[in-house]
């Protein structure tokens, strides 16, 4: 049964400005209840969202996902810690480049798949100081620039 509406994805725009991406997966989210529907209605807030480990078990945090308007009394909450289905072998690539090298875990993407599947994609990053910041901004008018001349 494939859905019709499998073309959500909601970007976090931020992450590339504030951190530098590694290595990107892209993992399973243990959902509760009407979350998939908030997520298919493009109910999703990524912005301050990262990942942290727990008893050897990667959780999301700061996920917004907005309660479903439809829903009743067992409707969801909205920020609460979502954990992320990932295999073994990831999992402990993550944990150990986490501890050891001092990177964090970011939430890059969330979308649906083709079954009606929601994945997230996280990223391993590295914070960019304010110079890295201010040289991504002069690279990205360098570039603008460029293209507008291009097209004349």
């Amino acid at each position: 049964m494939a859905f019709k509406n499998s073309n959500i994805s909601i970007k976090n725009r931020k992450v590339t400005f504030e951190y530098e991406l590694i290595e990107r997966f892209v993992a399973g989210i243990q959902l509760v209840g009407t979350e998939i529907k908030s997520i298919r209605n493009g109910k999703v807030n990524l912005t301050d969202s990262y990942c942290q480990f727990f008893n050897s078990e990667l959780y999301v945090k700061n996920l917004h996902i907005a309660e479903y308007e439809m829903g009743t009394c067992n409707n969801h909450i909205a920020k609460r810690d979502r954990k992320l289905l990932l295999n073994r072998k990831e999992l402990l690539k993550l944990e150990k480049k986490v501890k050891n090298s001092g990177l964090t875990i970011v939430c890059v993407k969330l979308f649906v798949t083709d079954k009606g599947f929601a994945k997230l994609e996280i990223a391993l990053a590295k914070g960019k100081k304010t110079y890295d910041k201010r040289e991504t901004l002069k690279s990205n008018d360098a570039k603008r620039e460029m293209d507008r001349m291009m097209k004349y």
